[in-house]
């Protein structure tokens, strides 16, 4: 019998690519696994690691009737764990974590901790406040019409306070420009940021990090993105495992100082005119990027089990270097856009050695269905960056 066997875990939505590590890993520890899904086409549909899968609502466009159904199945099925996996679920859920946790154990923070890393000008407050290293932040709407009296210089970035993925971020060149992009992005996406723009480099990080019950980290994974998509800033296509002692200390800093326990994934910068590595943000929830860790050594999913049950967590920080995660997908986009595509380092013709976010090769299906779905997902995620 696998020790924890008949844990019932449900997993929202199937639709997010971290759900390929997650369902594979707790199917493999015994778990009873549940994906929630929209689609016959989404990831925890077509893969073969799931006990079960449902089809139910669950859309950005309509958040009242996406709590009406993630409650009616808390209600109609009885689950141990429920794991979000999108931001948005992750808001609902940390939003009505009181109302849900009499059907169920939800595993995000409480929402008056949840909002410090959900909230990108509450958490550069907390680094300001704390000298933690991050990018000087204001708020778009309180702005002067001189940036000079907030020691920000020309270019700076606009970007949305909530959110991921680089979605509505712009670089701004000027003063005229800036009245302009803010108006339009809030519009769009709704209150923003200004922020001081650090200066392009190759070296960019993610941390990701448990923190147990008890406010203790027991694992932490550092990776470079080698490659990302847009390249004018996004989401990683190609990472790579790197130790970097001072990004975790920093990273571990903030996550005690806003008292977050559990999973939590940390975007970081390095910035040439100091060295220095400034947090960007926090993602409240598990990543797409997750595999990564999981091929290192670092099995997040026990983890999360261990502190669920009470039991002592296990640690680990020695995970493996120059482990590769690829991102199929949009790392073709990468090929297609960048004038470095054949100056790649490594190779983008270089498949050894490296993994795939969602290709596997004992559980294929998930990777055909969501090519399909790719094609016009991309199309629709390009208009989401854009203001017009």
């Amino acid at each position: 019998m696998k020790k924890y066997e008949g844990i019932r875990v449900l997993l929202i939505e199937g639709r997010a690519r971290q759900v390929m590590p997650l369902m594979k890993s707790l199917h493999e520890l015994g778990c009873h696994v549940t994906t929630y899904n929209t689609s016959k086409l989404d990831l925890g549909y077509a893969s073969k690691y799931p006990n079960r899968k449902i089809l139910s609502f669950c859309s950005d466009k309509d958040r009242d009737k996406t709590l009406r159904s993630i409650r009616q199945e808390l209600i109609d099925n009885k689950y141990d764990l429920v794991i979000p996996l999108t931001d948005f679920v992750a808001i609902i859920l940390a939003q009505n974590k009181q109302e849900l946790s009499q059907y169920t154990t939800i595993a995000v923070n409480d929402w008056d901790v949840f909002q410090y890393a959900s909230d990108k000008l509450k958490t550069m407050k907390v680094c300001m406040d704390n000298s933690i290293p991050c990018p000087r932040t204001y708020i778009a709407d309180e702005i002067p019409s001189n940036l000079s009296d907030l020691r920000l210089d020309f270019p700076v970035v606009i970007k949305p306070r909530t959110g991921s993925a680089a979605v509505g971020f712009r670089v701004v060149d000027n003063m005229n420009e800036l009245k302009g992009v803010i108006k339009a992005t809030q519009a769009k996406f709704g209150p923003s940021l200004v922020q001081e723009y650090i200066p392009q480099t190759d070296l960019q990080y993610k941390t990701q990090i448990f923190i147990d019950r008890n406010g203790m980290m027991k694992s932490a994974v550092v990776f470079a993105k080698v490659r990302w998509y847009p390249l004018a800033g996004g989401s990683s296509t190609l990472n790579v495992t790197v130790k970097r002692p001072d990004i975790v200390e920093s990273c571990q800093k903030l996550l005690k100082m806003i008292g977050w326990r559990g999973y939590a994934d940390v975007d970081l910068i390095q910035d040439p005119r100091g060295d220095v590595s400034k947090i960007m943000e926090i993602n409240p929830r598990i990543t797409g990027s997750v595999k990564i860790c999981y091929k290192a050594g670092v099995n997040f999913s026990e983890q999360i089990l261990q502190d669920f049950l009470g039991e002592p967590v296990t640690e680990c920080f020695d995970y493996l270097e120059n482990i590769y995660l690829r991102y199929l997908h949009t790392d073709l986009l990468w090929f297609l856009n960048s004038r470095e595509r054949f100056k790649a380092k490594p190779s983008w013709f270089n498949f050894r050695n490296s993994s795939d976010q969602i290709f596997a090769a004992d559980d294929p299906w998930p990777f055909i269905t969501y090519s399909i779905q790719s094609a016009g997902k991309l199309a629709n995620d390009k208009k989401r960056r854009t203001l017009n």
